[in-house]
């Protein structure tokens, strides 16, 4: 049985809140026999047309919303439908709206041939407009959704999910037999595997729709009603017994000391950074092109005070996997959605390397990292970075570039790791401690150096006090995002040039 349009509007958006914005669709006179089959379809399915739109409440915020209805001749969309879904697209975008879509249909259709299909490219740019103007666009894939509604509407989502099991893909089943002769394999065009992929971001069950769609908007743009001002609390640094790390004390810890360090197993990584820190975290998945990498965490996070687009290395995930160049391809989907929605921009560093292999230099490698480099040192949005334990090689720098760096007081960045470059000078990894420190690579020769502006203490280590560091990293990125969004984009973008050309 597939989910009528009205059941997804009902489980998602706050009771009794849905009005329509349709207006009688005008069809186009394509003889008696079209006419009837349109009167057929809107008796049998109860609706006047393939896609209803309107707005609701969602957790008490105004959204715009759009769903296709498979029952009114398989979802297809014909001239009436297209303009009906352009204009409610146009209308969100006038009103800045966030839009909720949900298609589910067989494509175009065929009863009008080429002018309806002609018409995915207005649809195509009516969704571009409503992104520039930087409005969220969340997607729900339904069972199935094919053809040019996939490929216009239905993928241009910042965040697009889909029904378990769901039938999704380009070219519909039925057409790929009498074209080639065959079958696609058997679960090629399934939700779960375009999400294994990268091609989607999850699958997720219509009753658990309206939580993904609250925490996403949520995570975007901050409580539907901000809480009054006596509630909103930023995250400060929990008292600790020890003192302050003085520079004196920093200048005299070794490197190698803080390579142990950033090493430990239970050192506290991304994962606990947002576990500790963050109010709301909505993952999103690979590049929307089909590459996954998962050595890369990212997403919408909501933070005490502030959202913005994360993305961080997974040091985890890198204990079975080095961060090949999919995972950078996978981090400037990132940074792309923090430009396009105005967020602030947050990178998170904590990796023993990039892959060496020669998947990853077929695979670019060096390519992607200079574009992350590129991305970096040009967008337009506020960029924290944070060096959060290892530092290695280029897979590190690719994601260091910001206006704000905080180091954890155990964090380093390096060329390559000691061992290697102890083996290139040395011919032996034997001398790794020395090589450490001559490289300079601590988190106090980072801050005399200028690319680094703040070291959070360890007391004596995150290992120790997990919870307590992960709360003074958290403070820190809040401290120095406030004081970068009172800066005119300009003047931002001229100190982050500045700050590179001067390292010396």
């Amino acid at each position: 049985m597939r989910t009528p349009a009205r059941e997804v509007l009902h489980a998602v958006l706050d009771p009794g809140s849905f009005v329509s914005w349709d207006e009688p669709p005008v069809e186009p006179d394509l003889g008696p026999e079209y006419a009837a089959s349109l009167t057929r379809a809107a008796d049998r399915s109860g609706v006047d047309e393939a896609v209803l739109t309107g707005e609701g409440l969602l957790a008490g915020r105004r959204v715009a919303v759009a769903a296709g209805e498979f029952s009114f001749l398989a979802g297809s969309m014909g001239s009436a439908a297209c303009e009906r879904l352009t204009r409610a697209f146009e209308r969100a975008t006038a009103e800045g709206l966030p839009l909720l879509a949900s298609p589910s249909s067989g494509g175009t259709r065929m009863q009008e041939g080429t002018p309806a299909f002609l018409q995915m490219v207005k649809i195509g740019q009516a969704v571009a407009a409503h992104r520039r103007a930087g409005l969220p666009y969340l997607v729900y894939l339904r069972d199935p959704t094919t053809g040019g509604v996939l490929a216009s509407w239905g993928s241009l989502g910042h965040l697009t999910v889909a029904e378990p099991e769901a039938l999704i893909g380009f070219l519909g089943p039925r057409v790929r037999e009498v074209i080639h002769g065959e079958p696609f394999p058997e679960g090629v065009q399934v939700a779960e595997n375009l999400s294994r992929r990268g091609v989607i971001d999850g699958v997720v069950p219509l009753h658990g729709l309206r939580e993904v769609a609250v925490g996403a908007l949520e995570a975007i743009l901050g409580p539907a009603e901000p809480p009054a001002p006596a509630q909103v609390v930023a995250v400060e640094p929990s008292p600790s017994p020890a003192a302050p790390v003085t520079l004196d004390a920093l200048e005299a810890l070794p490197a190698w000391t803080s390579v142990q360090a950033t090493r430990r197993e239970d050192r506290p990584g991304l994962r606990e950074l947002l576990a500790v820190a963050a109010e709301r975290f909505v993952p999103l998945r690979g590049t929307g092109s089909g590459e996954s990498d998962l050595t890369v965490i990212f997403g919408f996070a909501r933070f005490p005070g502030f959202s913005c687009v994360l993305v961080g290395q997974d040091r985890k995930a890198q204990r079975t996997a080095y961060l090949g160049p999919g995972a950078l391809r996978v981090a400037q989907r990132g940074f792309q959605l923090a430009e396009e929605l105005g967020l602030p921009l947050l990178t998170v560093i904590d990796t023993p390397g990039a892959d060496l292999s020669t998947e990853a230099e077929n695979g670019g490698m060096a390519g992607e990292i200079a574009r992350c480099l590129a991305a970096l040192t040009t967008v337009r949005v506020p960029v924290v970075s944070v060096i959060l334990g290892e530092g290695t090689g280029g897979g590190a720098l690719a994601l260091m570039p910001a206006d704000r760096t905080v180091c954890a007081q155990h964090g380093w960045i390096a060329p390559l790791p000691p061992e290697g470059a102890s083996a290139i000078v040395h011919r032996t990894g034997d001398r790794a401690p020395q090589m450490a420190e001559a490289h300079r690579i601590r988190a106090v020769d980072l801050l005399r150096l200028g690319a680094v502006d703040e070291i959070v203490a360890e007391h004596p280590d995150a290992s120790a006090e997990p919870e307590a560091f992960c709360r003074r990293v958290a403070a820190s990125i809040t401290h120095h995002l406030r004081e970068l969004q009172d800066l005119e984009p300009q003047e931002r973008l001229a100190r982050r040039h500045e700050r590179y050309r001067r390292l010396a």
